[in-house]
């Protein structure tokens, strides 16, 4: 049967918004030598929009500041934590003129501080302004109950921010599986922290295979002998009309080496949203 009316949400957009998310391993690793792989990587790949985590930032620049030149976009850099004097922090770029920007610590209990950030860019688009909201959760396998509590603090922060006429959209390294609990409180598949707050995530709405970011086919991954497995996120509030916000693709990126250098320890996550 051919379906000729239109749904709920009436006559679909067809146009498009491209969201990168990608976690670049700070300053770790042969570090210099990655950077042209980001920035190759990055540049062919085309996004509108790019959340990134793991952003080293000094005195006088940032990896962020270095992209967004290189590609002619604008950006926000937000941290809480610095190694050896080198800021270490969250990013969101944008081809399209970044409103405004705001930041806030996630919390945690002093012996689990990592000093964990939230960013939000508001983008002035081309269609309507929308919300870029960008985290990096703990880490360790053990602080499933500290990310509980980001999620938690972070969905507030989202409700808060309203009326948007475009559902947010909520990017990370999450460090967390999509069957943890941390991703059920954000997918709906528990008590929702924020009331009619609920994401889809772009992977399971059109992804194919496992989609695994952290993964031992990486040569600097698997180095820490862990699992492979999916903890970098797009996730994109409930659609709107015409289904603006619905995801139509998502690809696992930043898988191949550039130059025999591999970009980062994290492959990123492409996703094309209804806009």
């Amino acid at each position: 049967m051919t379906l000729t009316e239109p749904g709920p949400y009436g006559t679909l957009i067809e146009t498009r918004l491209r969201v990168l998310t990608w976690n670049l391993w700070w300053r770790f690793g042969p570090w210099e030598a990655r950077a042209p792989a980001i920035e190759s990587t990055i540049r062919a790949l085309d996004p509108d929009v790019v959340a990134l985590q793991e952003v080293w930032g000094d005195d006088s620049t940032s990896h962020a500041a270095d992209l967004a030149d290189a590609f002619g976009y604008e950006h926000v850099f937000a941290n809480r934590l610095e190694i050896d004097g080198v800021r270490f922090g969250n990013a969101v770029l944008s081809r399209w003129p970044i409103a405004a920007s705001e930041h806030w610590p996630l919390p945690a209990p002093p012996d689990a501080e990592e000093l964990r950030t939230l960013v939000v860019a508001d983008v002035d688009g081309p269609r309507g302004p929308f919300q870029v909201w960008c985290t990096h959760l703990n880490w360790r396998f053990d602080h499933s109950e500290v990310r509980q509590e980001q999620v938690r603090y972070l969905c507030e922060r989202i409700a808060e921010r309203t009326p948007r006429r475009y559902p947010p959209i909520l990017c990370g390294d999450l460090n967390a599986a999509p069957d943890s609990t941390e991703l059920h409180l954000l997918t709906g598949r528990t008590s929702v922290p924020a009331r009619k707050l609920v994401f889809h995530d772009a992977w399971d709405v059109a992804g194919e295979g496992d989609g695994h970011t952290w993964s031992n086919d990486n040569p600097y991954a698997r180095l820490d002998l862990e699992p492979s497995r999916r903890i970098d996120y797009v996730l994109v509030g409930w659609p709107k009309a015409g289904g603006a916000g619905h995801v139509v693709s998502a690809s696992v990126v930043g898988t191949e080496a550039v130059d025999g250098v591999v970009p980062s320890d994290h492959y990123g996550v492409l996703a094309e949203l209804r806009y």
